[in-house]
């Protein structure tokens, strides 16, 4: 149902001002600067027509979870298009050596996280990047706050224990990626 009224208007407003940018920044996360426009266009065209339904107690994370509905529509499409086309994909050997070891490291931690299953890499990137709490994230995900609890902390250690193995001998045990709460042991988001 949209909204018909100049109140309604007033606080999509609100709403759109106070999510644009985080959801910018989430959709050119997941889909790249090309297509994140269109993500967000998607998402707040969502919540117009549906207007009604956004719960006032959590907007952000309906928001979140729209976003990722519409992610997934954007990627099914761009899978299709590149089988299409029958583009190459892009060798990440092939980055320039110029910042070799911090290109090498995000790579790395990229790799590890990829590697992991669509639900680990979901509940890590919601909250460690997106900076979701476990309420909001388990609206996004559509389970109970203990079920987001339990699958951020088994992630966690699957993440950690990939990174490890990823290490090279000789290696700085020191040396940690640009994810340290993802490897710090026992941590949780509450």
């Amino acid at each position: 149902m949209e909204p018909d009224n100049a109140a309604a208007g007033e606080r999509f407003e609100e709403l759109f001002d106070a999510h644009f940018a985080e959801l910018t920044r989430f959709a050119t996360r997941r889909v790249g600067p090309d297509a994140a426009g269109d993500v967000v266009a998607g998402t707040f065209l969502v919540a117009w027509r549906r207007f009604a339904e956004v719960p006032a107690e959590h907007p952000r994370a309906w928001l979140y979870a729209t976003a990722r509905h519409v992610i997934a529509n954007e990627l099914r499409a761009r899978a299709r298009r590149e089988r299409l086309s029958a583009k190459a994909a892009v060798d990440a050997d092939a980055v320039v050596d110029d910042h070799a070891g911090q290109v090498g490291e995000h790579l790395r931690v990229r790799a590890v996280l990829a590697g992991l299953s669509e639900a680990d890499q979901e509940v890590l990137r919601l909250t460690e990047w997106e900076g979701l709490d476990v309420a909001e994230v388990a609206v996004v995900l559509g389970c109970s706050r203990t079920a987001v609890k339990v699958r951020l902390h088994r992630a966690r250690k699957r993440f950690a224990a990939r990174l490890l193995a990823t290490e090279e001998p000789g290696a700085r045990a020191t040396s940690r990626p640009s994810m340290p709460s993802i490897v710090a042991e026992g941590s949780t988001s509450s």
